[in-house]
């Protein structure tokens, strides 16, 4: 069996390495059919550890691109310096790299007016972009930026709503100087006027990264990821004043200008929200970015994309623009309407529930990324104190089931103390009496809003699927949400998941709150209306707390219908029974939600990459400290009390585990639980977590680079001592390390 054909049959085995004994070994031996997933290992006898005296060279697979063919990571290289993609044929071909510009800037409809940014972002340096230099190549790109028509193909078998659902998304794919960088937000044919739908937006593009990754296809994503960091660090202003560095864009464009009669240049054109309906900033847009580098180097193992230098300083920008001080009492976010998914006036101004689930989200990933160094002690500080604050007062004061209702029917008000109950000095007539009847008996959620004197007791589903998600929620908090979506099914799901909020605003309130918006009327759009694209969260939500039996429900329902209503935007109506009155069709991320909510339900291994556990350090992290004064008093202990005990000795641990130190990793990938390879620890990260270098791991099947990857200290021990005194041969039946005697 040649190598080629071997790694492609372990691809199909979902088996992430794969041993070779050297670079001067031949062909790799295949496993016993026994095995199950044990990885083939040279020489002929098993070892149940590394032999450290005869170290073994193991080559990570990237995807399934890598697997077979053998292609290199990135396509990103160095200005000076050609690489080679080497194709299956074995043919050889070099691409160039050259420049493009980065941005144009039109004033209004003058046509003659356009002015074209050449700044490079980061230092200055435009974006490098691969051009291939011979065209036979360039024809076999698929659209999710690999090369080969048997690249990017599914391990998993795929039904045929699967393979159009793919075909649609491959034709959304944007390029940018001959490069995948996104996809657009519709494609559909029959819209005359797409308005800004053509345009690639960092929220809508989020569904449809995770779908190229979890196929192994991550070009688009890491071309995404640092196209759109570039341009974070441009100018934006509206009405001659400028939001603060770090924001980043709503979404962008590719557009083509002239620059003299006979040279076109492509150039990318992005929204800070100066051109958005409203003129507000995008807060998630910066959040989500986050969210997505963590999520690329989770599912493909890169970490380098995390390390670069540009990358760890717009990740401080974005972090230190959330993080700035204000005149606010509370650890949540203060944002303005209009700022996130729900991009339209809808009442969510002041501390949305979707904003601060998907902030803590973008700290904790932040807390992964984070090289610490002298300059980031403070920043990894207040992400510390941030997220202890956060987790706290939204666990404590947005939650509400029966017994919480009870609580605030019964609350007195106008409280001046600092032992006061009713620290919001929140009314019991807010309690709106379709409340009282529809919250279940064995359920809860959290809230969609907090402010001093309301409450916004709305249902809204994505901020509830994150704090699942991302644990901001206790995990009885996590269950309960989910036993409330289930018992409440007809209202939340009905013919179409998932409601963006329940319940709609409708007569005097919509026009109150809404300005009487006529695009989002009772039960549509914004304003109770189901939207799909939410399934692809409810079914990461539902993975990690063990409930896949609601995802495969919700899941089915969508593949009924979807593709029979060509895959619109939204759904009207209590139930989602109409396709909405403005939805566009062919909307991309109801596609990349449905093709990714299919493909974390086949292999919920991976799913598991995507989403955090509890994170007990947390809960013993307090700025307050305690005082007699009265002034500062800490009540973590309520939160504590939520929650399973604390796993003792961690933190104490981590400080065994320096720089230099030689330990000895265990591997989470399917097929390898229970393995330990020896490793260098690199450095310590935030929290307790290690960049590891591995002694016999390489960084891919070409590469004489070793693997590095970002573990927690719980997947760390000391190198065991080397035995001494007793020589074991194959065949050998042993018993407490000592061979068995006759």
């Amino acid at each position: 069996m040649n190598t080629i054909a071997l790694i492609r049959n372990r691809a199909m085995k979902s088996i992430r390495r794969i041993l070779i004994s050297s670079r001067n070994s031949s062909p790799f031996l295949s496993t016993p059919a026994n095995s199950g997933h044990a990885p083939p290992i040279a020489g002929n006898s098993p070892r149940p550890r590394f032999n450290h005296h005869q170290p073994l060279q193991m080559h990570r697979i990237k995807g399934i691109t890598q697997k077979v063919l053998g292609l290199p990571y990135s396509n990103f290289a160095p200005l000076t310096m050609p690489f080679i993609l080497i194709t299956s044929n074995r043919d050889v071909s070099t691409f160039k790299v050259r420049n493009c510009s980065t941005s144009v800037e039109s004033r209004g409809h003058d046509n003659n007016f356009e002015r074209i940014y050449v700044q490079g972002g980061m230092n200055n340096v435009k974006p490098l972009v691969v051009e291939s230099s011979h065209e036979d190549v360039t024809d076999e790109r698929n659209l999710g930026g690999e090369v080969n028509a048997s690249v990017g193909k599914s391990k998993w078998e795929e039904s045929d709503v699967e393979k159009q659902a793919w075909k649609l998304l491959q034709g959304a794919v944007v390029t940018y100087c001959g490069n995948p960088v996104g996809t657009v937000a519709a494609n559909d044919p029959g819209d005359k006027l797409p308005l800004n739908y053509d345009q690639v937006f960092l929220r809508d593009f989020i569904p449809s990264a995770l779908a190229f990754l979890l196929r192994g296809e991550s070009e688009i994503v890491k071309n995404f990821l640092l196209h759109t960091l570039q341009l974070q660090s441009w100018e934006k202003t509206v009405d001659c004043y400028s939001p603060g560095q770090g924001l980043m864009p709503a979404s962008f464009k590719v557009r083509t200008v002239a620059l003299d009669e006979d040279k076109r240049e492509e150039v990318l054109d992005p929204d800070f929200g100066e051109s958005a309906i409203g003129r507000v900033a995008p807060v998630d847009s910066g959040l989500w970015w986050i969210i997505l580098l963590r999520a690329y180097g989770k599912l493909t193992g890169d970490c380098s994309l995390q390390e670069r230098a540009d990358v760890q300083t717009g990740l401080k920008m974005i972090l230190n623009l959330c993080l700035t001080d204000g005149f606010d009492m509370f650890p949540s976010l203060l944002v303005t309407d209009g700022s996130c998914m729900i991009d339209r006036r809808m009442g969510i101004h002041g501390h949305p529930l979707e904003i601060q689930a998907l902030f803590y989200s973008a700290l904790r990933c932040s807390r992964e990324m984070l090289v610490v160094t002298e300059g980031t002690d403070n920043l990894i500080r207040a992400i510390n104190n941030r997220l202890s604050a956060l987790s706290f007062h939204i666990r404590e004061y947005y939650w509400v089931d029966m017994k919480k209702m009870n609580e605030i029917y019964r609350y007195k008000t106008e409280e001046y103390s600092m032992d006061a109950i009713n620290k919001f000095n929140i009314y019991p007539e807010q309690i709106p009496p379709w409340l009282m009847d529809w919250i279940p008996e064995e359920g809860g959620y959290l809230i969609g809003n907090l402010q001093p004197a309301h409450m916004d007791f709305r249902f809204f589903t994505l901020g509830n699927l994150w704090s699942i998600v991302s644990s901001l929620g206790t995990p009885r908090q996590n269950q309960a949400t989910l036993n409330l979506i289930e018992a409440k099914w007809d209202d939340l799901v009905g013919h179409m998941p998932l409601k963006i909020c329940y319940p709609a605003l409708d007569n005097e309130e919509w026009r109150i709150t809404t300005g009487s918006d006529p695009k989002n009327t009772p039960w549509s759009y914004h304003n109770g209306g189901s939207w799909p694209t939410l399934l692809w969260q409810f079914t990461l939500a539902c993975i990690k707390m063990g409930r896949t039996e609601l995802a495969q429900k919700a899941v089915a329902l969508a593949e009924k219908r979807l593709p029979v209503d060509s895959w619109p935007e939204y759904y009207d109506t209590r139930t989602g029974k109409f396709i909405g009155k403005q939805a566009r069709m062919y909307q991309t991320w109801t596609i990349a939600g449905f093709l990714t909510s299919k493909m974390l339900l086949k292999d919920p291994e991976t799913a598991s990459r995507l989403f955090w556990e509890e994170d007990y350090e947390l809960l013993d992290i307090c700025v307050c400290g305690l005082s007699k004064n009265g002034r500062k008093r800490c009540s973590r202990g309520a939160a504590r009390s939520q929650i399973l005990p604390k796993t003792e000795g961690a933190s104490a641990s981590a400080a065994f585990f320096k720089p230099g130190t030689v330990v000895e990793v265990s591997s989470e990938d399917e097929g390898f639980r229970g393995s330990w390879f020896s490793g260098t620890i690199i450095r310590h990260l935030a929290s307790d977590r290690f960049l590891v270098e591995y002694h016999n791991l390489m960084a891919d099947d070409k590469s004489s680079k070793n693997l590095r990857e970002i573990l927690h200290i719980r997947q760390l021990r000391p190198i065991l001592p080397p035995e001494t005194g007793q020589i074991f041969k194959f065949g050998d039946e042993c018993i407490s390390g000592r061979p068995r005697s006759n």
